[in-house]
């Protein structure tokens, strides 16, 4: 959610969202409530992110809890690192609509955070 928030702020932006233990696909809840703000992840898919270790990056980014515990070191050149994190809505549990509401809790702050790490650090820059 957050690389199609980044993408929707900013055409120009290179962003890859990666997780340390990448699903097999984007979390369909994901994408409906994502669509529901105009933004479609349909097209994404999951990706590990070992794709990008040793690759030039101006930022690390991570998001869920854990991740800020397990992301591996980057061997290339990262200018900054730093972390944004949130409840990862996979693991809700409940009624399709109950889960629903948690996924859309999460991207309305993930909207909220990265907009404002956008406007911060990248918009002026």
């Amino acid at each position: 959610m957050a690389e199609g928030f980044l993408q929707s702020f900013d055409q120009n932006l290179e962003v890859y969202s990666a997780g340390t233990y990448p699903s097999t696909k984007v979390h369909p809840i994901a994408v409906k409530v994502m669509q529901e703000v105009g933004i479609d992840l349909s097209g994404n898919y999951p990706k590990d992110v070992d794709e990008f270790i040793g690759n030039q990056l101006d930022y690390v980014v991570t998001v869920c809890g854990h991740a800020k515990e397990n992301c591996p070191v980057f061997t290339g050149e990262v200018a900054n690192n730093l972390h944004i994190g949130f409840y990862d809505p996979a693991e809700a549990t409940g009624t399709e609509d109950e889960v629903s509401k948690v996924f859309r809790n999460v991207r309305d702050k993930i909207n909220i955070d990265f907009r404002n790490f956008y406007e911060k650090n990248i918009k002026n820059n």
